[in-house]
């Protein structure tokens, strides 16, 4: 696995030599291009100009903020280059917090924090100082010119860099029209906590599959060995239902969970 970048760790006067790795992968999202139907020609996309629909080439577009309705002021390189923040390859920690003091909305995109020459005793005593206290390392990084929130968490023999969200750019639910715990029976929700308890497992991140993409990758493999002629879904789809009954949709639920349920195994945590 290849570094995105190396750099430190900064704590106090602590500095801890580290190479920043991707966490997760994104190679399996399925990737389509548009064509033509008559012939399968790509379709390419141009600038074009909205008030009269000529193509506007490169060195006449320039960068504009719509700062009110249909007004906008143009920034050029020279505006950008003013706030412009170098990257010093540094997770500067700025203080330690417990973690279950911060609403997991905050998290974003992990990565992985490997030790490089010199740094490994003092990443494993960061790391299992970190176990030991339950906190998190609240930092700032800057990740392609662009400064980010992060948190520096451990999971098992690893430090993990996880950037976050800054606390404007989370939505309120406050906005959305929600209903009251008023409107809910008591016998309704009694048997909703049951059914949870009885559907409640060890976390098992391998029990879950991206079932719409193997269907997907299915019918496109079938297409491909038939010569691109159309195939005969083998997928059943559910049967939609409408809930009429609560308490009696539930009891259902509550006896299939009971005849299904079994023993989990447990499985690492989600960092």
């Amino acid at each position: 696995m290849r570094a995105i970048w190396k750099g430190a760790i900064s704590f106090g006067l602590v500095n801890i030599p580290v190479g920043l790795y991707p966490a997760t992968r994104s190679g399996n999202e399925l990737k389509f291009r548009m064509l033509r139907k008559s012939d399968l020609s790509l379709i390419k996309y141009k600038r074009v100009a909205e008030t009269d629909g000529k193509e506007v080439p490169w060195e006449d577009i320039v960068k504009g903020f719509e700062h009110e309705k249909g007004e906008f002021v143009v920034l050029d390189e020279e505006d950008f280059k003013r706030v412009q923040i170098t990257s010093n390859q540094t997770v500067d920690i700025k203080e330690f917090v417990d973690l279950d003091q911060i609403d997991p909305m905050f998290f974003d995109q992990p990565y992985f924090l490997a030790p490089e020459k010199g740094g490994a005793k003092a990443y494993v005593i960061l790391r299992e100082a970190l176990k030991k206290s339950g906190k998190v390392g609240i930092a700032k990084v800057v990740i392609k010119t662009r400064e980010h929130l992060a948190a520096v968490k451990p999971l098992e023999n690893a430090l993990v860099l996880e950037l976050m969200h800054f606390a404007d750019e989370l939505a309120d639910p406050a906005e959305l029209k929600l209903p009251p715990a008023k409107d809910v029976g008591q016998k309704e929700l009694t048997m909703a906590q049951t059914l949870v308890d009885n559907m409640s497992a060890d976390w098992n991140p391998d029990a879950f599959k991206d079932e719409y993409r193997e269907a997907l990758m299915d019918v496109i493999d079938e297409k491909v060995k038939s010569g691109g002629k159309k195939g005969v879904s083998k997928r059943a789809q559910p049967a939609s239902t409408k809930v009429v009954d609560l308490v009696s949709v539930l009891q259902q639920s509550l006896q299939q969970a009971q005849k299904h349920k079994k023993p989990a195994k447990k499985h690492r945590k989600a960092a």
